[in-house]
């Protein structure tokens, strides 16, 4: 390899560099603001299942370090969560110098949706899911059993349903990746559709109660999700097209190459 070959590497190093650490200072610093009232953020989170359990019941500690240890695990989560906006812009910012002009615009809104579907797929599990959740878990308990939740334990398995439902979440942005890409097409997404409604239904099975109406909660809007990913693919499989011939005209007249760099 030449020299005038690892230039070009070694500034993509240096560049990809600076957006990793800007990534890793915004979560020390949203981390660091939040760190003081990490027993509340706890309490919070730990609200859903409090507001269920019978009256005097309360959560437990087997581990001698778990009552401060948690919280502060709970407290570097949620920066996380919080910087997720940030990280994904400096993401934009490493990829886009490579992007063309009519992909940079289609791109950026991606990535402004992809965190408000996430934090509305956090939301709906904590204002709609974790109540169905607890509520069943804690009718369903045998005579005589004391419910006794273990904190680190209680941390584990809604951060787990967090993650699930963000993730649900993210089936419209997917899908307009899948066809922008050119791996599948909006026609071929809408003749399965009878496989997808059946599949979000095997989901919301998996991941929620062995009842009915939780089942259905959740793949309601994963199916309707899949529709309005289905509608929005439509329109940036359309633009990318015309940004294509655009380019390529472009290309065909300058001889140039369009990339920034």
């Amino acid at each position: 390899m030449s020299a005038d070959d690892t230039q070009p590497l070694i500034s993509h190093l240096i560049e990809l560099r600076k957006r990793i650490l800007n990534s890793l200072m915004t979560v020390l610093i949203v981390f660091l603001a939040l760190v003081y009232f990490s027993n509340d953020i706890y309490q919070l989170v730990a609200a859903p299942l409090m507001e269920q359990l019978p009256k005097g019941a309360n959560m437990i500690a087997t581990d001698v370090a778990s009552p401060f240890f948690t919280p502060i695990k709970l407290t570097v989560m949620v920066a996380i969560f919080v910087s997720a906006p940030m990280i994904l812009y400096q993401v934009w910012a490493f990829i886009a110098p490579a992007l063309y002009k009519h992909e940079r615009r289609l791109i950026m809104p991606l990535l402004f949706s992809s965190s408000v579907l996430f934090y509305l797929g956090m939301a709906f599990a904590y204002f709609v899911v974790f109540p169905i959740v607890f509520g069943f878990f804690i009718k369903t308990v045998p005579t005589g059993v004391v419910i006794s939740t273990d904190i680190s334990n209680y941390l584990s398995f809604v951060m787990a349903l967090f993650m699930a439902f963000g993730v649900s979440f993210e089936i419209p942005i997917a899908i307009i990746l899948l066809c922008w890409s050119g791996v599948v097409t909006p026609e071929s997404l809408k003749r399965k559709r009878p496989y997808i409604l059946v599949g979000a239904f095997v989901v919301g099975m998996l991941l929620t109660p062995p009842d009915v109406f939780s089942q259905t909660l959740l793949a309601v809007p994963m199916y309707l999700l899949f529709e309005l990913g289905i509608v929005l693919s439509q329109f940036y499989v359309g633009q990318s097209g015309k940004g294509r011939r655009k380019s390529a005209k472009a290309e065909d007249e300058s001889g140039n190459d369009t990339h920034d760099h």
